[in-house]
């Protein structure tokens, strides 16, 4: 317990909950990486208007992803539409402006480029099916790609660090919305057959965003790696009273995935079914306030 007291001009609030506006003003403090990566976007985007035959090497096209293999890395930088590119391009500013500065700017470039990489390969596998199943040479030969499948991820980011911290305006809580951008995107596609397009890459964003952040990311302060806490569990994804039915079903993948790490885990003194070390989650915990 501190007995110093806090500087001048900081309260305990402004130290346990990071504003969702980045803490400066809100059309500043952008960091490097995210400006740098804005650039990468809308570079991409007029690249492929000026220059239509790009899109055949950088976007994920299925039928050729075999010999074009950084197809998997570069389509999630190549938004073919002005409306991704604007969406994509102020998701990252303003959703990295919060995320960055927590995870530091490291770790943040690694989520990008683990989600993105994997989304890309969870895409192609899904069109291969989709092809197998219905013999459609279309999904063979549509050209995927956009950033949205790390903007979905992001959020799932803004889920896992202020959970109750309710938007303005529209009074809804931020562990919501990843669940609400699902539904308003399958809803879309019902309409739309270009939200169809989106889907599997949104789909795969928020899942494998999750995986990320629940068993992959290292977390050096704590001495293990994800978030093992049931406010961040897959079932909170969905209303309570679903989830006496996911939970079951969840719990085989956490076995698949978590076997190992809980058992490193409690090799080391860190039981998840027990009280943590003294100061081991004492960041978590402030962050979690």
């Amino acid at each position: 317990i501190r007995s110093d007291p806090l500087p001048i001009g900081i309260t305990a609030e402004s130290m346990s909950t990071p504003a969702i506006s980045g803490g400066t003003g809100f059309f500043t403090g952008f960091t490097r990486l995210c400006k740098g990566l804005a650039v990468v976007l809308v570079c991409g985007h007029i690249a492929v208007q000026f220059f239509p035959s790009a899109v055949t090497y950088f976007a994920l096209i299925p039928a050729r992803t075999i010999p074009f293999a950084w197809n998997l890395i570069t389509s999630g930088y190549v938004e073919q539409s002005i409306y991704g590119v604007v969406i994509s391009t102020l998701g990252l500013l303003f959703i990295g402006k919060l995320l960055e500065p927590i995870w530091g700017s490291r770790e943040f470039f690694k989520f990008i480029f683990v989600v993105n990489l994997l989304t890309s390969i969870c895409v192609f596998i899904t069109a291969i099916a989709l092809y197998y199943i219905t013999r459609l040479e279309t999904y063979l030969y549509m050209p995927l790609s956009g950033f949205h499948g790390v903007i979905s991820g992001f959020l799932v980011g803004i889920k896992q660090i202020i959970p109750d911290q309710e938007l303005p305006f529209i009074k809804i809580k931020t562990k919501w919305l990843p669940s609400i951008t699902l539904l308003l995107c399958i809803a879309i596609s019902f309409w739309t057959l270009e939200a169809t397009t989106y889907l599997p890459t949104i789909i795969s964003g928020t899942y494998i965003s999750w995986i990320y952040l629940r068993y992959w990311q290292k977390k050096p302060e704590a001495k293990l790696r994800g978030d093992p806490s049931e406010d961040f569990a897959f079932s909170t994804f969905f209303p309570e009273f679903l989830r006496p039915v996911i939970d079951p079903i969840a719990s085989i993948f956490h076995r698949m995935l978590c076997g190992r790490s809980n058992t490193s885990n409690n090799g080391q003194g860190y039981n998840l079914e027990s009280e943590p070390l003294p100061g081991s989650d004492s960041i978590e915990a402030s962050r979690r306030r």
